[in-house]
């Protein structure tokens, strides 16, 4: 490889030592001191560049700190093209889903460091939760197209896949969000299980038949003869 050619290699590989440190800087930051208690200019600081240099990487410094779980919707997207075709289309979601949990090369939430904290944040701070709710809309955008291919359908026509993936990504955010009340770091992967069992029809027919049977009878029309 000529030295022309590896130039540009040289500056994605500097370019991406940048970007991390610079989110590194903020994670660490705003987990120690609180998100309204660092400022941009210190997260440049820490990470040994300039104002100007973070603005070419980051938005803002909620976009900074959730770049720790940014690549955490591509993982279980990534799961998600890898499972059988003759899988119906939310049990491909779901083990999906278990299959990033169980990987622990990847990372899964609750085996990183300091992500239980960075999620218990973002439930406190309304700038971070609606930075990490757009997050979460690339990602299931991303997931509809992918069922959308495995269907053989036109997702504009066809509303399956976007029914799928709300009700899936529906149950992993409930999960979630069970897992910060929890206080219990470890226990996410049972709570996504409760999660998408609850999505099952078995638990919905009780609650049908429940209502059929308390519903008034009407009283027959009475004749006089």
């Amino acid at each position: 490889m000529s030295t022309e050619q590896r130039e540009p290699e040289r500056r994605g590989r500097k370019a991406r030592r940048t970007r991390d440190t610079l989110a590194r800087a903020a994670f660490e930051l705003v987990l120690d001191r609180g998100l309204r208690h660092v400022t941009v200019e210190e997260i440049a600081e820490a990470a040994d560049v300039d104002r100007r240099t973070f603005s070419r990487y980051f938005r803002s410094k909620e976009d900074a700190v959730l770049d720790a779980v940014r690549g955490d919707g591509d993982r279980i997207n990534d799961a998600l093209r890898a499972r059988p075709a003759t899988e119906p289309p939310l049990t491909a979601y779901r083990r999906a889903v278990l299959d990033w949990l169980d990987d622990t090369e990847a990372g899964p939430w609750h085996l990183r460091p300091r992500i239980f904290e960075l999620l218990v944040l973002a439930e406190e701070e309304p700038t971070l939760y609606a930075a990490y709710h757009h997050i979460r809309v690339d990602a299931q955008e991303e997931s509809v197209a992918i069922l959308a291919d495995r269907l053989g359908v036109d997702r504009r026509e066809d509303i399956r896949p976007a029914v799928t993936v709300a009700a899936g990504a529906g149950a992993l955010l409930a999960a979630q969000a069970a897992w910060v009340r929890s206080g219990l770091p470890d226990v996410l992967p049972a709570l996504v299980v409760q999660a998408f069992d609850a999505l099952s029809a078995d638990l919905l027919i009780p609650a049908l038949t429940d209502r059929r049977t308390a519903a008034p009878q009407k009283e027959a029309p009475h004749h006089e003869h």
